[in-house]
């Protein structure tokens, strides 16, 4: 599957009940933490400041979250002032019968987990939603999961195995017009020395 050429944010949701408790979090809406709550309201300068000084524009095209309230959540702390569009198609993995398990009984992307969502199908759907999403909007954030982040990282780089990313760690995407490839950077809060 491809991905549509045009630049976007990336941001993971920010920590879930289910991510501070270790737990696999998929389908299950597992609400923010107060830690996640407080990642969210702090991530807010730093995508304003991208929003200010790098696209200089007032709004995002579009904020694209999952249903999943984690993600809604997330979106509602760190961009309060848009409104939020969630697509059914963005929602982590389904991860079945491994679903409340602690992180470490995960089996790799590869494989279908037991009563659970083939790899095929994840990234088709979420390619799908990508794409949908690229080619009404042009400057667009998106604050999904980490199964999200590996769905890119696989039709990018070929592999889903990448270090895991981080709890709303804002990642700009934009596509390299030399060589077909993508231009892949955090987005650090800019120093006001």
């Amino acid at each position: 599957m491809k991905l549509i050429r045009k630049p976007f944010v990336f941001a993971r949701h920010a920590q879930s009940t289910f991510n501070a408790a270790q737990l696999i979090g998929g389908f299950t809406d597992s609400p923010l933490s107060e830690q996640g709550i407080e990642q969210a309201k702090n991530a807010a300068p730093i995508l304003s400041d991208v929003l200010n000084n790098v696209l200089h524009r007032e709004k995002w095209s579009i904020v694209a979250t999952s249903t999943l309230q984690r993600t809604q959540q997330t979106a509602f702390y760190a961009t309060p002032e848009q409104v939020i569009t969630p697509y059914e198609q963005l929602k982590e993995r389904n991860w079945g019968d491994l679903e409340g398990c602690p992180i470490a009984q995960q089996v790799g992307y590869e494989e279908t987990p037991p009563n659970g969502e083939p790899w095929s199908n994840l990234e088709a759907r979420i390619i799908n939603a990508l794409n949908d999403i690229l080619s009404q909007y042009p400057y667009p954030l998106i604050i999904a999961h980490s199964g999200v982040y590996r769905v890119l990282n696989n039709v990018i780089n070929g592999t889903p195995y990448c270090p895991r990313i981080g709890n709303i760690s804002p990642i700009s995407f934009i596509p390299n017009q030399d060589n077909n490839g993508w231009e892949i950077t955090p987005i650090k809060e800019s120093s006001n020395d």
